[in-house]
């Protein structure tokens, strides 16, 4: 191999692996303590935190707080917190195939009972841009679309009939007009409305994926990755030591967060 043959491919490689070297893209703004078992954030930074008694707080994005939810273990163990839309809250318990629709206090605003439309298994789960739910029906491998009273809205045809294996997917997000389902292993599968295939993005292997603002994120192996589908821009940054141990991350399009046992500290996200 030449000189310049090996040049060049080192200028290929070096501008995606640089960022990873350096974490100046995270600054801490503050940590919340106590008993946090689990969190969620919306698109203002509002922050929902789960206790390990089954308490649902939420704080706004000065970390005061705004309303308080007690009876979230009514169905037992919540499985899902969808908070896309910071004046509805959706919770999914996957044990019971129940959602539960709060409003922007935490008041309950309606229960559905997803086995008493013939849906059984769901792990992917969402709210829709019109307040409306979708859901990945893993039993029929069908997306779907219900309203607040879990009545069917639309359907896809069966995905085996549209790809040689079904996907199968831990995460759907409504977002700018397109729904974005997340398969680990095979990557992002990007839908219209209609239910057609519009795009598909080899991002495999992240954990804690999110739609949010302009870019796509993901974590994996010490590395934090900020996607940008309008240019195909990928971003690849070292994540700060602080979230190396994190239970769970979490972001928005200007804050990342992680977690660790009674501790959720805050960065700010240049």
């Amino acid at each position: 191999m030449t000189v310049s043959r090996l040049l060049a491919i080192l200028f290929f490689f070096l501008p995606w692996a640089a960022p990873a070297q350096k974490d100046t893209s995270f600054l801490l703004l503050k940590t919340i303590r106590g008993d946090i078992a689990s969190f969620t954030v919306d698109n203002l930074d509002n922050i929902y935190i789960l206790n390990s008694s089954g308490q649902l707080k939420k704080l706004d994005a000065a970390g005061d707080s705004v309303a308080i939810y007690n009876n979230v273990r009514q169905f037992g163990k919540v499985s899902y917190i969808d908070v896309s839309n910071p004046m509805r809250v959706l919770l999914y318990y996957k044990d019971f195939s129940t959602v539960v629709m709060l409003d922007r206090l935490l008041n309950v605003r309606n229960t559905i009972d997803l086995r008493q439309q013939d849906i059984f298994q769901v792990q992917a789960i969402g709210l829709s841009y019109d307040n409306k739910i979708w859901l990945y029906d893993e039993l029929n491998n069908k997306l779907k679309k219900i309203d607040e009273d879990g009545k069917l809205l639309f359907e896809t045809t069966d995905f085996r009939q549209l790809f040689d294996q079904a996907p199968l997917f831990t995460s759907i997000s409504d977002h700018d007009g397109f729904i974005y389902l997340y398969d680990t292993l095979k990557g992002v599968f990007v839908f219209d409305y209609y239910g057609a295939l519009k795009n598909k993005i080899a991002l495999t292997g992240w954990k804690n994926f999110k739609v949010a603002g302009r870019y796509i994120f993901g974590e994996r192996n010490d590395s934090f990755f900020r996607y940008q589908p309008s240019t195909f821009l990928l971003q690849v940054m070292a994540l700060p030591v602080g979230f190396r141990d994190a239970e769970l991350i979490n972001f928005t399009s200007t804050r990342a967060y992680a977690l660790r046992k009674d501790e959720l500290d805050v960065y700010l996200l240049k």
